[in-house]
């Protein structure tokens, strides 16, 4: 996979460069250190991952991000920064990750490893460049936690519940808190298997053990691995059984 840095302080530049080099087969093929610089670069040059410092001179790191999720290809982009206070915007770019600065080589490498696997020549289909026909959805998707942003792929996911403002995200190891509404997040999950059960919940219906009937004709259901019942609303009944070929 080709990379470019783009980084205005040259010791953190020539950092990221050497433990990119030393844990990946990732070819970096330039550096930057103004954000102008990189939109001229990328008009004539197509790069597969970006390692992007937000705080950059003429065009910040958020900014460019915003006019390169425009293109047609779109790279990988994995920002960088001092300051945790931009993860929820490097989120809502959909960037592929957020690194703080000072660099831990032990993060580093977990980021590049997950970048291989899901994106390197190895992987099936990367999911920014599926068919229209295949899917209006990604396989992946960017789910936040303690700062971070963790790709997921999308079938790891049980269910999801509203909470006040937030919609919480569960695997089956981890939970996730996504700062947005059970219904903004619902459009990010394929149609299927996922189905809103419950004006607060969405559930993966593949993920299902058991159907237990409840009160008024509607059901809880058990999950695979989570001791846990999510309930069917009374208004999705119909179309849980019909989907459930019940």
């Amino acid at each position: 996979m080709k990379a470019i840095i783009v980084e205005d302080e040259f010791l953190a530049q020539e950092e990221l460069r050497f433990l990119i080099e030393k844990h990946s087969s990732l070819t970096i093929e330039a550096t930057f250190s103004d954000g102008l610089d990189v939109l001229r670069y990328l008009q004539n040059h197509q790069v597969d991952v970006i390692f992007l410092d937000i705080n950059i001179p003429s065009l910040d790191g958020v900014l460019l991000a915003q006019n390169i999720s425009k293109f047609i290809h779109k790279p990988d982009i994995i920002f960088i920064t001092a300051y945790k206070e931009h993860a929820v915007e490097a989120f809502e770019l959909e960037a592929f990750d957020y690194i703080l600065k000072p660099y831990h080589e032990s993060r580093i490498v977990t980021m590049l490893q997950k970048l291989e696997n899901l994106r390197g020549p190895g992987a099936a289909v990367r999911p920014n460049t599926l068919p229209a026909a295949a899917s209006r959805h990604s396989a992946t998707i960017n789910l936040l936690k303690d700062e971070r942003i963790i790709v997921t792929d999308i079938n790891n996911i049980y269910y999801a519940a509203a909470q006040e403002k937030v919609t919480l995200v569960y695997t089956r190891k981890e939970e996730f808190t996504m700062p947005m509404a059970i219904t903004e997040f619902s459009t990010r999950l394929p149609e299927t298997p996922f189905f809103r059960c419950h004006r607060s919940y969405v559930v993966n219906l593949n993920k299902i053990r058991e159907i237990v009937p409840w009160f008024n004709n509607t059901y809880l259901l058990r999950l695979n691995d989570l001791d846990f019942e999510v309930p069917v609303s009374r208004s999705k009944v119909k179309e849980f059984r019909q989907l459930m070929g019940l």
